[in-house]
């Protein structure tokens, strides 16, 4: 007999068939005014929970937000936990607030949900996400030894909305773009084969990547990130990587060296 979590997969295969939306960013940069909306889909559950963890993270930093990216990837992977639906992402507070809302069966028991070891993953759902009870205690210690917050409520008709909260970085001073020396250091290997690989196709994903070089998902991942942290790279409204100016003149460095 298929299973409840079986035909949820299918259904979410169908809804992506149909080009129907797969999950929504809001992003507030000013409460006065309505939100940004970008709308993202992938073709399989490993590229959308990285491109939903990534365009999440980054529209919190774009707006001057500190939220880690662990916790919203965290977050994220558990979204298949609660058999989600419907998913849009608010990014409010100058990025520091991530509010996560569904329309799916909700979270019944939202307590037992923060203790250590507790996870209504199922061998299937294990296929997706790792399922082992520990990233909602996790994320909850982590949001509260940085002074913030991780909140779980009931939606107003059915579903759930879980909110996490980081305070504001006072300490972290602005720096001016001159600032910033064009050369960064510590590229590896590795790391550089994605600058032109991005060079070369022009937009790229943590697929691709992971296609082209042999390696894992969440290593292209990682290397993404990392590149985007030294301003080589940046996203376009679809998560896709392209260069900036300065991974431009990086990779002409290389290739007049």
């Amino acid at each position: 007999m298929e299973s409840y979590f079986q035909r949820f997969i299918d259904n979410l295969e169908q809804t992506r068939h149909e080009n129907k939306i797969a999950a929504r960013l809001a992003v507030y940069d000013n409460l006065r005014a309505a939100p940004r909306i970008i709308e993202l889909d992938a073709d399989d559950y490993d590229e959308f929970i990285n491109i939903l963890a990534t365009k999440t993270y980054q529209s919190s930093k774009e707006i001057g937000g500190n939220m880690p990216y662990t916790i919203i990837r965290e977050i994220i992977e558990n979204l298949i936990h609660a058999y989600f639906k419907e998913v849009v992402i608010s990014i409010l507070d100058n990025g520091n607030t991530v509010r996560i809302s569904d329309q799916g069966p909700g979270i019944k028991n939202k307590e037992k949900a923060f203790e250590p070891g507790f996870s209504t993953a199922t061998a299937e759902m294990k296929k997706y996400i790792k399922g082992v009870g520990s990233g909602l205690p996790i994320t909850k210690e982590t949001l509260s030894f940085l002074g913030g917050a991780l909140t779980i409520e009931d939606n107003l008709e059915r579903g759930s909305v879980i909110t996490l909260r980081v305070p504001a970085d006072t300490s972290v001073k602005k720096e001016s773009v001159n600032s910033v020396s064009p050369t960064p250091v510590d590229l590896n290997k590795r790391q550089k084969q994605v600058l032109f690989l991005i060079m070369e196709f022009g937009t790229v994903g943590p697929s691709k990547i992971a296609s082209e070089l042999g390696v894992s998902l969440s290593t292209a991942y990682r290397d993404l990130i990392y590149l985007e942290d030294k301003s080589l790279i940046t996203s376009d409204e679809q998560g896709k990587r392209v260069l900036t100016s300065m991974g431009i003149e990086y990779l002409d460095e290389i290739l007049g060296s």
